[in-house]
This record gives structure tokens, C-alpha cells and sequence, in this order.
């Protein structure tokens, strides 16, 4: 089945008054982008981010654990993550400080 068309038959949770009410009160609660303080920097989160994807499930929707994010890393560092399971940043060494890259499954 084609993964947009999928997408557009729970597209319609968004606009629940359930998650309006949730997403408002998870930016509040954390204001700022997770993924950008990991680095270091402070940038202001817009989104509202499941950190297991839902894929259409109504109780992993309502009950999955949020993170707050910004936009920027929701569009890409999100996306890298799930396509590839791992994410792609690095220490000052240029080792990949997320445990679950292939570089870290083997120490």
C-alpha cells in the first residue's frame, strides 16, 4: 500500500481537539528543541514529536511518548533517524555519539 495514502487516513488526528490540548501542553512543559541542546544550541521546539512513529495506531498516538522538537530537526535529523535507525552526529573525534550506529555496535 502506498505510505502517503496510508498517511492521509490518520492525518485527521492532528486536528483532534485531544492532540491540540497535548502538543500545546508538551511544548509548554518543554519549550525547547531536544535535539539542538543535545548539540548545545538553544532553539525555540514547534513541534510536538512522536519519538516511537505511530504509523495510524490511535493508542500509540494518544499514549507515545513526546519530545519537543524544532522544525529543522523534525524535517531532517528526525527523517534520518527513522529511515536509517541511528543518528548521524558526531563528537569532536568524528565518532558517532549515537549508540546505535553500526560504528558503536561494535565496541
Amino acid at each position: 500500500m502506498d505510505p502517503t495514502t496510508t498517511r492521509v487516513k490518520w492525518q485527521h488526528f492532528y486536528t483532534t481537539a485531544f492532540w491540540l490540548r497535548r502538543r500545546k501542553l508538551q511544548l509548554r512543559h518543554h519549550p525547547l528543541c531536544k535535539f539542538c541542546l543535545e548539540r548545545g544550541v538553544v532553539t525555540r521546539a514547534t513541534v510536538a514529536d512522536h519519538v516511537e512513529p505511530h504509523r495510524g495506531d490511535w493508542n500509540k498516538f494518544c499514549l507515545g511518548e513526546l519530545q519537543s522538537l524544532c522544525a529543522d530537526c523534525h524535517n531532517s535529523e528526525k527523517k534520518f533517524i527513522e529511515a536509517r535507525g541511528y543518528g548521524g552526529a558526531v563528537d569532536d573525534d568524528g565518532w558517532p555519539t549515537d549508540p546505535r550506529h553500526p560504528a558503536n555496535r561494535r565496541r
